[in-house]
């Protein structure tokens, strides 16, 4: 009873605050009390906390509000004497005398000690939010969504609004795979040289929250045109030891265990992640090619089956310093390491021009996947006497391997009751390595109450080399060298970069500005051909970001902010895989990147038990990357090439609706408009398409102890500078029961229901046609088990915290 009575207050408080604000006719904003609100033990920000200010002569209530993440709170009314109560569940409550003068007043740390008489007893039973707003990016709770346990990171990307994820693992946001995915704020070894692969055999458990930033600041690098998505992983600083432990077993194979713990004591902070993962995901498909020549027509018909997957293990292990109030050092490091066997099935039925058939080829392929990464990071964060004046410094090294050995054999598809034959052997050797130094600093500095510098730089230094062969046994019984597939390829990349940003607020009205400069030296090397490409450039990318605060917590909002997208290792490196010898997909040394112009105009509004955000955008790009498709022998390549220019307009709605405290919505959906222009080969590669996808959840909380949720996917069909991809669309469903005091939690969950997660595409060149299918991996059904140690599940954000905070930058 107790807890409730909090809760409800503190949803009065802030409801009352609105009015209260919405009165005062003193000149400018009502005067604040401020202060952060924190844990005795531990020091640690408790979020939450409700605060209430009530007058001195009568206790009627004023204003009042609710701690943020890091435990601060700012409560208005006119100029006089008032009673400030501080309370938090479990914990000793605080009341304060003060005088409210015009200027304000902070009453600086306030720190609540534990209630022994009711911390054994309380069991928190709501969530957080799974969408937060803030200034420049959108933070998703992803552990609230049960269609997201025992998935991995791959799965959660792609259950995120405007996120998607292709059939090879390639990550768009908005419709744009020019995208940058960081761990942590950095990038990572839990990535590794291919992100694809990596994403998904990351556990989905180990994942805290996801951060969405469509338009970043200029403090964040500016690779990555259609924005930054930050994966951060979990590290918990409650007082002593606590942690959680999950298990889970799915079909097709799924299986896997990880733990987070922490243990925390005064000066010290220790955490770590594990996780082991096996899975095997098989997927099927199908391409089916017209090929036109000058003289003649004929065709092939592709079947797929693959499976691919294996073993893997995440670990991560670290530890906060706390060498006094003001200075802090984080060290920590991580090992994944990844051993896989991938299988694949390829018929090739080839017709001549009268759909006769000429021939039916079998070929398999056997690979056998290793891959290790090994992480260090070095923080140091000082804090000065004004707690937001802070500098902070960062070192990580990072190394990664990947060894990709395979077999193929290759011939007549056999006769009922033969035995397969093959008359072609080949065998390819995919051997990486990628070393990689980052330094950062950033500073910030207050200026007045309200106003702030930032500025910093950061270096990184990355290094891979390639070795790819592609051998075939000849006649002699030897394996010769295949010329034209094999080379040495080496990349080495070194980015400068500087960058400064100046904000301020002045009543309703904040706004943010900011220069980064960004020097690029990039140099790669075909070794056996001797061909050597430098890519020198320096960019400037400027960044702006305003907000109108409007009544009831509504707000306003412009950005803008000047991208580039480099060509990644992928993209330039000629060869990498050789498992289909009639599709191959290429790189292209000579890439130059693509740089985008982002502008964006949002709109929030809330309600008692409602939310919605309204975005409009534009991006125009130049130098756009685009992979084109061109036939030569019979054999189809993908080679990416820069065309001309894009432009892309588009609108985005995010919606939220508590239907009573059983049933809550939410839902996204985003339309946008693309215009390509470009050319290659006298070919016109122009396109202009209409498209939209949108994503609905519903999660009900039935018999007050089951937790149900199901959610669509819809994504229409889209053109392409060559064909054309059709219409997609998957439902998700789960089911969640507390157990053991809410110390334990059982989920189910399938992942698309309908088995109809398949990506249909067509290809229209001069010389060929193609339709094709692929589904990656068949409908999944998981079960999960999850049991927390001193931790209680997270606290619920009242309906005034919906809308987020607009007025903060972490960056990264």
């Amino acid at each position: 009873m107790k807890q409730q009575f909090l809760l409800l207050l503190a949803f009065f408080a802030v409801t009352a605050s609105f009015a209260q604000r919405g009165d005062y006719q003193g000149a400018g904003q009502p005067p604040a009390v401020t202060g952060t609100v924190m844990d005795t033990e531990s020091g640690a920000p408790l979020e939450y906390a409700s605060v209430s200010l009530l007058k001195a002569s009568d206790s009627t209530l004023v204003d009042g509000g609710i701690t943020d993440a890091n435990g601060k709170f700012s409560v208005k009314g006119r100029p006089g004497k008032y009673i400030v109560q501080i309370q938090f569940i479990s914990y000793v409550s605080k009341s304060f005398n003060v005088t409210l003068e015009p200027g304000g007043k902070d009453l600086g740390v306030v720190k609540l000690s534990p209630d022994a008489e009711t911390l054994d007893e309380v069991v928190i039973t709501g969530e957080k939010s799974q969408m937060v707003m803030e200034l420049d990016k959108r933070v998703f709770n992803v552990g609230q969504d049960l269609s997201n346990t025992g998935a991995s990171a791959a799965d959660i990307l792609d259950n995120i609004p405007s996120v998607s994820v292709d059939i090879e693992g390639n990550v768009s946001l908005r419709g744009s795979g020019n995208v940058r995915v960081l761990i942590n704020g950095k990038p990572s070894g839990l990535v590794g040289i291919s992100s694809t692969d990596a994403l998904r055999q990351l556990q989905g458990n180990l994942i805290e929250r996801v951060e969405v930033v469509t338009n970043p600041s200029a403090k964040y690098e500016a690779q990555g045109n259609a924005g930054i998505i930050n994966i951060i992983l979990k590290k918990d600083n409650n007082d002593g030891v606590n942690g959680s432990f999950s298990a889970n077993a799915g079909y097709p194979d799924n299986y896997g265990l990880s733990f987070n713990v922490n243990y925390r004591k005064k000066w010290m902070n220790l955490f770590a992640n594990y996780g082991i993962d096996y899975r095997k995901s098989p997927g099927s498909g199908f391409a089916n090619q017209i090929f036109y020549k000058e003289d003649t027509t004929y065709y092939t018909d592709i079947d797929r089956d693959r499976t691919r997957g294996g073993i893997s293990n995440n670990f991560r292990f670290g530890s906060d310093f706390y060498l006094n109030d003001k200075n802090t050092i984080t060290v920590a490091a991580l090992y994944r390491i990844s051993d896989e066997e991938n299988e694949t099935e390829l018929f090739y039925t080839d017709y001549d021009i009268n759909r006769n058939l000429v021939a039916r080829t079998q070929r398999l392929d056997d690979e056998l996947e290793d891959e290790e990464n090994i992480e260090f990071s070095l923080n140091y964060t000082k804090t000065f006497s004004n707690e937001k004046h802070k500098l902070t410094a960062d070192v990580q090294y990072r190394e990664s391997s990947e060894v990709e050995d395979a077999e193929q054999r290759q011939g007549l598809v056999p006769l009922p009751g033969e035995v397969f034959e093959p008359d072609v052997f080949q065998q390819s050797l995919n051997d990486e390595f990628e070393s990689n130094l980052l330094l950062q600093t950033d500073y910030i500095h207050p200026i007045g109450k309200n106003a702030k510098v930032e500025a910093g730089y950061r270096g990184s230094f990355r290094k891979i080399d390639n070795a790819y062969i592609v051998e075939q046994l000849n006649e002699d019984g030897q394996f010769v060298t295949l010329e034209g597939f094999t080379n040495d390829f080496n990349y080495d990349e070194n980015i400068h970069a500087v960058y400064a940003i100046y904000g301020n607020k002045m009543n309703k009205f904040s706004y943010q500005i900011g220069l980064r400069t960004e020097i690029t030296d990039i140099t790669t090397e075909l070794v056996q051909d001797d061909l050597k490409n430098d890519k020198n450039y320096t960019g400037l990318f400027p960044s702006a970001h305003v907000t109108y605060e409007l009544k009831n917590q509504n707000s306003l909002q412009a950005s803008y902010s000047r991208r580039l997208d480099r060509p990644g290792f992928w993209s330039l490196n000629p060869f990498s895989n050789f498992t289909d010898s009639r599709n191959i997909r290429t790189g292209n040394p000579d890439l130059d990147p693509e740089y985008t112009d982002a502008y964006e105009i949002g709109y929030l509004k809330n309600w008692n038990s409602a939310s919605l955000f309204t975005s409009f955008y534009y991006r125009h790009s130049t130098g756009v990357i685009d992979r084109i498709r061109y036939v030569e022998d019979s054999i189809t390549y993908a080679v990416p090439l820069n065309l001309n220019s894009r432009d892309a307009y588009g609108v985005e709605f995010t919606a939220s609706k508590d239907v009573g405290k059983w049933w809550k919505l939410n839902g996204s959906a985003n339309f946008y408009r693309s215009e390509t222009k470009g050319q290659y080969q006298e070919q016109d590669l122009s396109n202009d398409t209409y498209t939209m996808s949108a994503r609905v959840t519903s999660k009900m909380t039935l018999f007050g102890v089951l937790d149900y949720q199901v959610s669509g996917h819809y994504r229409a069909p889209q053109n392409s500078t060559q064909g054309r991809t059709k219409a997609f669309y998957m439902i998700d469903m789960g089911l969640s029961k507390d157990i053991f005091k809410g110390k334990g939690t059982i989920v189910l969950n399938v992942r698309d229901l309908l088995n109809s997660r398949k990506w249909r595409s067509e290809t229209i060149t001069e010389d060929l046609y193609q339709e094709s299918e692929f589904q990656w991996r068949a409908r999944q059904v998981t079960a999960t088990f999850t049991y927390r140690l001193k931790q209680k599940k997270t606290r619920e954000r009242g309906n005034g915290e919906r809308g987020g905070d607009f007025g903060g930058d972490d960056g990264f």
